[in-house]
């Protein structure tokens, strides 16, 4: 029987006699060769992380933090409808039928968002009320939800 040494397992056998035969690298060596690489998901997470590092570090309890976080998100996103509202209503090559069914779908869905933005207040000044907060925490509550 012949083995071909020129196909995987030829490569598999110089990758091994490379290894053995390289100089030992450093750990800075190793570090300088190496790269990473974010997925546009892990620098969303990133920069969401990011945006919110004021609310994570500040020493309220875990639940209005959340919340605190979810109505950031959801200024965000109402922002960004308004802004496609914005940007529909300025384009002149749309048909008038298509322009005025999406801007229906827009503003429903800009509508959505201002009742979750609603729920997520009432259910953050009903989470105030039950958690004791101290004064100081009730400022940061404040300064958060504003900015």
């Amino acid at each position: 029987m012949r083995i071909d040494i020129g196909g995987p397992l030829g490569n598999l056998v110089q990758g091994v006699q490379r290894q053995n035969t390289a100089v030992e690298r450093s750990p800075e060596e190793v570090r300088e060769g190496l790269r990473v690489s974010l997925s546009n998901l892990g620098k969303s997470m990133s920069a969401s992380a990011e945006k919110n590092k004021d609310i994570d570090d500040s020493d309220l309890p875990r639940a209005i933090k959340d919340l605190l976080k979810m109505i950031r998100e959801l200024r965000a996103q109402i922002a960004e409808k308004q802004a496609q509202i914005e940007a529909l209503m300025s384009d002149q090559s749309l048909d008038p039928e298509a322009k005025r069914q999406q801007l229906e779908g827009l503003q429903s869905e800009l509508a959505s968002l201002n009742g979750a933005l609603t729920s997520a207040n009432a259910n953050l000044i009903k989470l105030i009320r039950e958690s004791n907060l101290t004064e100081q925490q009730m400022q940061t509550v404040a300064s958060l939800s504003v900015a």
